[in-house]
C-alpha cells in the first residue's frame, strides 16, 4: 500500500456537514437528524437496538493524531463506506472516532475491532494500524475490501503497516 491521504480533528458532535435550519435528513438507521448534528436522531427510543457491524474501526483523532492531515478522516471515510455499500448490512464496517492511544509516533494510528459474537473475523480482531493518514483512497477501499470479505490482514499485508506490541514490566 502506498500513501497520501490526510485529516483534521472535527467534533464528533456537529461533524463536518450538519444539518442546518430547515433542512430535514434522516440517519442510516431512518430516523430524522436533530439540526446541527450530523446523525443524531430526534427522537430518542432507549429500546432501539443498535446498528449491527461486522467490523469497527477505531480511528485516533486527538490532537496529534487529529491534525495529521486536512481533511475529516473519519467523515471522508464514511463516504467512501458509503459508495462501496458496506455502510449498512451484514458486512458493515464502522468507523469510530477516539482520543489519544498514546501511539503518536505511529500516528494516525487505527484499531481493528472485529464483531466475534456475530459475524466478524476474530483473526482481524485487535490489529493496529498505523500511519494510516497517510492511505489513499485506494488503500483504504482494498482494506475495507479485505476486511469485507474475511481476508486475514496479517497475511495480505505488509508488516509495515502493523504497530507491534510488547508487555513492558
Amino acid at each position: 500500500m502506498a500513501s497520501s491521504l490526510t485529516n483534521s480533528h472535527a467534533s464528533s458532535q456537529y461533524g463536518a456537514n450538519p444539518v442546518k435550519k430547515g433542512e430535514v435528513r434522516y440517519n442510516e438507521m431512518g430516523s430524522e437528524v436533530v439540526e446541527g448534528y450530523t446523525c443524531k436522531p430526534k427522537d430518542y427510543d432507549p429500546e432501539r437496538p443498535i446498528m449491527h457491524y461486522k467490523t469497527l474501526l477505531l480511528l485516533c483523532d486527538d490532537e496529534r493524531c487529529g491534525k495529521a492531515g486536512k481533511i475529516d478522516k473519519a467523515s471522508h471515510l464514511r463516504e467512501i463506506l458509503k459508495e462501496m455499500g458496506l455502510n449498512k448490512g451484514k458486512n458493515r464496517i464502522k468507523i469510530s472516532r477516539t482520543g489519544c492511544y498514546g501511539a503518536c509516533r505511529f500516528r494516525q494510528v487505527c484499531q481493528v475491532t472485529e464483531n466475534t459474537q456475530a459475524n466478524g473475523n476474530p483473526k482481524n480482531n485487535a490489529i493496529w494500524l498505523r500511519h494510516t493518514h497517510n492511505f489513499t483512497d485506494e488503500q483504504w477501499r482494498e482494506l475495507f475490501t479485505m476486511l469485507s470479505q474475511d481476508k486475514i490482514l496479517l497475511e495480505e499485508l505488509d508488516a509495515k503497516y502493523f504497530i507491534p506490541m510488547k508487555v513492558y514490566e
